[in-house]
C-alpha cells in the first residue's frame, strides 16, 4: 500500500501474508511541495504521483525492486489536485487547479510520459476523475458545480475510437454531457464513478447529495438529498448498487 503522509513523500508498506503488522519498505521522495493525489496501477505494478509542484512522477520498480520515477511533462501552472490510471492502465488523468485535465500517455521513442489537455468548458479547480471501462471516456468533476464527460481518444496511442452509450469519442476532449449539481449549484463535486457497465455515472458533493446519470435514460439524473454532512467518496458495489460515504 502507499500513503502520503501530508508532505512530499510517499510511503510503501508491506505485510507477509502470514504476518498482520504492515513494514515501510520505501520512501518515495521527488516532489518538491506537498503530493496532493496517487494512484496505483495493480496489472503494470506503476505509482503515479502529483503534488502541489504542479509535477507528476511515473514509478517503475527495478530489477531490486527499487522504485525508479520518472517525470511527466503536465504542462501545468497549477497545483495537481487529482489523478487516475485508465483501465488499460496505458495512460492516466490528472486533473488540476488550471482548469483543466491533462491526458498522459508514454512516448516509447522519447522515453517520457507526453500530455495533451482538456481545458473547455471547465471553469474551476478539478477535483475528481473516474474512467469509463472502455478506456476512451472519462468524466471529471470540479469546483464550479459541474459534472462533464469528455471523450478520451488519443489518436497518437489507440486504434481506433470507441462509441457508446454516451456518444462517439473521436476527439479528446470532446464534451459529451455536462450535469449540473443541482438547479442552483449545489456546492463542489467531491467524487465520481463510472458504473461497471458504463452507462451510469455516480457524483457526490458538498451539498449532501448523491446523484446518478443514465445515458440510457436520456441523460436523466436521479437527485437523492441527505441531512448528513456531504459526502466525499462514492463507489458501484454493482450494475445497481452505490457506496457513499
Amino acid at each position: 500500500v502507499a500513503v502520503c503522509p501530508n508532505s512530499n513523500q510517499v510511503h510503501v508498506y508491506k505485510r507477509a501474508s502470514n504476518n498482520s503488522i504492515w513494514k515501510q519498505t520505501e520512501v518515495l521522495e521527488a516532489h518538491d511541495m506537498n503530493v496532493m493525489c496517487l494512484d496505483w496501477a495493480p496489472k503494470t505494478n506503476r505509482i503515479v504521483t502529483c503534488g502541489a509542484d504542479k509535477n507528476a512522477y511515473v514509478w517503475n520498480q527495478d530489477e531490486n525492486g527499487k522504485w525508479i520515477p520518472a517525470w511527466v511533462v503536465l504542462r501545468m501552472t497549477r497545483a495537481a489536485v487529482c489523478v487516475k490510471w485508465s483501465p488499460l492502465e496505458n495512460k492516466f488523468a490528472v486533473g488540476s487547479g488550471d482548469r483543466m485535465i491533462s491526458v498522459s500517455y508514454f512516448v516509447s521513442e522519447n522515453n517520457w510520459w507526453l500530455s495533451k489537455h482538456i481545458k473547455r468548458p471547465i471553469r474551476s479547480t478539478v477535483t475528481t476523475i473516474d474512467w469509463h471501462p472502455d478506456n476512451k471516456v472519462l468524466v471529471s468533476g470540479s469546483t464550479d458545480y459541474k459534472v462533464r464527460v469528455f471523450g478520451a481518444y488519443v489518436k497518437d496511442m489507440e486504434d481506433a475510437p470507441g462509441s457508446g452509450p454516451w456518444g462517439a469519442t473521436s476527439t479528446l476532449g470532446t464534451l459529451l454531457a455536462e450535469f449540473p449539481n443541482s438547479p442552483n449549484g449545489g456546492g463542489w463535486i467531491h467524487s465520481v464513478a463510472f458504473s461497471p457497465c458504463g452507462s451510469k455515472i455516480c457524483w457526490v458533493a458538498h451539498n449532501s447529495s448523491i446523484c446518478v446519470a443514465d445515458a440510457n435514460k436520456g441523460n436523466a439524473v436521479v437527485r437523492l438529498f441527505t441531512k448528513h454532512l456531504p459526502f466525499l467518496s462514492c463507489i458501484w458495489l454493482g450494475p445497481n448498487s452505490i457506496v457513499a460515504a
